[in-house]
C-alpha cells in the first residue's frame, strides 16, 4: 500500500500537470521530506503513465553541476524516466504549449545498444553505448514559479518535460565529450554557453552514474534507451513561437521551433 501522504503529493502533481497549473512545493503541503519519499512520488506517477498505455524511451540525469549540488547539500545527480511522448527530432515543431513554465538547455544524449545487466564494469559500459547525439531538453517543473528544493524536483520526475534528439548520431571514439563546446541560440541571439566538462567534468561520469543507480535499484538500462547526460550550460525560459538552434561542438546541431 502506497503511503497516503506519497499518494497525495503524486496526485496533486499529476493534477497540476493536467490543469497546467502549477503548486506550492509538494515538500512542504504533504510532507515529503527524503529522497526515498520524493523517488516514491514520482513512481507512483510513472506507474499511472504506464497503466495509461505511456512507454518508456530512457532515463534524465539532473543535478550534474557541482555549483547546483553544493546548492542543494547533495553529492550526486537524481534522475527522471523519459516517455516516448516527449521525444522529438531536430527539425521539427514542439509543443512547449502543453507545458507549464518551461526551460531549455544544451546536453549530450547517449542511446545504449546494449542492455546493462549483471556485473557492470566500465569497459561494458563503454561497449553498450552505441552513439552520442545533440539534445535539447526542454525541462518543466510543476511547482511554482520554479522555486524548488532536491525533493520537489525528484518527485516531479527531476523536472521532465519534452526533449529533442540530433539526428546525426556520432560514435565516442569521433568526439572528445568534455572539451564539446556548447552554443544554444534562442531567435538568432545566444542564450546559453558551456561545455561538457560542465557535466560532472565529462558526460560519461554522469552516465556511469545512471547506469549503477538503475541497476543497482533493479531497472537497468536497456539497448534503445536514450539517456540524457545532463545540462552542459546554463538553463533559459522559452515560450512558444522561438526558434530554437543548439550547436555542440563535434556533435552537431538540433534545431526546433516551439509551438
Amino acid at each position: 500500500m502506497t503511503a497516503p501522504h506519497i499518494q497525495q503529493a503524486a496526485d496533486a502533481l499529476h493534477q497540476a500537470r493536467r490543469s497546467r497549473a502549477p503548486i506550492p512545493r509538494i515538500s512542504e503541503s504533504y510532507g515529503i521530506a527524503s529522497l526515498d519519499d520524493a523517488y516514491a512520488v514520482a513512481d507512483v506517477n510513472t506507474q499511472r503513465a504506464l497503466s495509461a498505455g505511456r512507454v518508456i524511451s530512457g532515463k534524465k540525469i539532473g543535478l550534474t553541476s557541482i555549483a547546483v549540488q553544493k546548492q542543494l547539500g547533495v553529492d550526486q545527480p537524481d534522475f527522471g524516466v523519459l516517455f516516448a511522448d516527449m521525444e522529438y527530432v531536430s527539425g521539427t515543431a514542439v509543443p512547449v504549449s502543453t507545458l507549464i513554465q518551461p526551460k531549455a538547455e544544451g546536453e549530450v544524449a547517449f542511446v545504449m545498444g546494449k542492455d546493462l545487466e549483471g556485473d557492470l564494469t566500465w569497459g561494458r559500459f563503454l561497449g553498450a553505448i552505441e552513439y552520442a547525439l545533440p539534445a535539447i531538453e526542454i525541462v518543466d517543473s510543476a511547482i511554482l514559479d520554479w522555486r524548488i528544493t532536491l525533493v520537489d524536483t525528484v518527485a516531479d520526475n527531476a523536472s521532465c518535460g519534452l526533449y529533442v534528439l540530433g539526428a546525426d548520431p556520432k560514435r565516442l571514439t569521433d568526439v572528445t565529450l568534455p572539451e564539446c563546446d556548447m552554443r544554444f541560440l534562442r531567435n538568432g541571439v545566444v542564450s546559453s554557453e558551456g561545455s561538457g566538462a560542465a557535466c560532472l567534468g565529462h558526460p560519461l561520469n554522469a552516465a556511469w552514474w545512471l547506469a549503477r543507480t538503475m541497476l543497482k535499484a533493479g531497472a537497468p538500462l536497456r539497448a534503445g534507451d536514450v539517456v540524457l547526460s545532463g545540462a552542459m550550460g546554463p538553463m533559459f525560459p522559452i515560450r512558444a513561437g522561438e526558434d530554437l538552434l543548439l550547436e555542440v561542438g563535434g556533435l552537431g546541431r538540433v534545431i526546433c521551433r516551439t509551438e
